[in-house]
């Protein structure tokens, strides 16, 4: 081990117990515990992943900053990633963020210029793309949404890990849709390794919602490297549930994540309703509930 960057990938994978007992017989429900990464998110995979490559161009060099948009999990990312290399990192997010990546952020470093709330990551976006503009000399924009380094990663780790933890048995993937980086990925691997693998995304209900890390695509600014073609089915998940469902894995499988995860297990769970016997779902526990604890989201009755 050469760095802590060694640390990223090669996440376990848990079998959700207690909450699949609602299930038909035989129905597993796996998920894949992304916070075991170093940075604590499964943003960390495509963080590395985009650094190198814009390293192997020779966009990213000494005395250059990484630039980019994000709700927090990536920058957070970026920021070590960066501390490790000698990079400055600047990073647009909406207002709304938690305190808590905030403070993770500043202690990697990473200069926070905190964009509108009501716009979300989008406006986050389109405020990192105008300084990429004006300061083409200073900053090297990655650009995690169209950059097609994001999805890649997780075709070479995510996605033929999940294959070989499962030992080939795995029939459906599911998960929520932010950059979508993860759901591409994940899915074009397993496709390959499986053709009839079916893929199920997951979008929050509602343009307003409190599910840091998702977005309403037909709201929203549609990744670049998002493949409509890829999913078999689409879901919605509401805010409620999905917080009730971050509750329910802290208190009855142990698992203490974010808000994103519980939205990937109860549209799982949902899913996982309906299918026959023998049937493996996997999904993505995204990160740690380390990051949520000043919105209150725990303590709900």
């Amino acid at each position: 081990m050469e760095s802590v960057l060694d640390l990223i990938g090669d996440t376990p994978l848990l079998q959700i117990q207690r909450i699949s007992e609602v299930l038909p017989a035989a129905v597993k429900i796996y998920a894949k515990l992304e916070g075991f990464n170093p940075g604590g998110s499964v943003k960390d995979r495509p963080a590395i992943a985009m650094i190198l490559e814009a390293e192997l161009r020779g966009r990213l060099r000494p005395g250059k900053t990484i630039l980019d948009a994000s709700s927090g999990n990536t920058g957070i990312a970026y920021g070590m990633i960066a501390a490790e290399r000698g990079y400055d990192v600047t990073l647009c997010l909406p207002r709304n963020a938690s305190t808590e990546r905030k403070q993770i952020l500043r202690a990697y470093g990473v200069e926070i210029i905190e964009t509108s709330p009501t716009e979300g990551t989008d406006g986050a976006q389109i405020l990192a793309q105008q300084l990429a503009e004006q300061f083409p000399d200073r900053y090297v924009y990655l650009d995690q949404y169209n950059n097609e380094a994001n999805w890649r990663a997780h075709y070479e780790s995510t996605g033929i890990e999940i294959w070989e933890q499962t030992r080939g048995t795995v029939t459906h993937f599911i998960t929520g849709l932010g950059t979508t980086g993860t759901f591409t990925g994940v899915t074009r691997r397993l496709r390959e390794c499986n053709a009839s693998i079916r893929a199920v995304d997951v979008q929050p209900d509602l343009p307003l919602h409190g599910i840091e890390g998702l977005k309403h695509l037909p709201t929203a600014h549609v990744p670049g490297i998002y493949d409509h073609s890829l999913a078999d089915e689409h879901l919605t998940v509401d805010t409620e549930s999905s917080l009730l469902m971050t509750q329910r894995l802290a208190k009855e499988e142990g698992l203490f994540v974010g808000p994103s995860s519980g939205a990937n297990v109860f549209a799982a769970v949902e899913l996982a309703r309906e299918l026959s016997p023998g049937s493996v779902v996997v999904t993505i526990l995204c990160d740690g509930g380390e990051k949520y604890l000043s919105a209150n989201h725990y303590a709900r009755v």
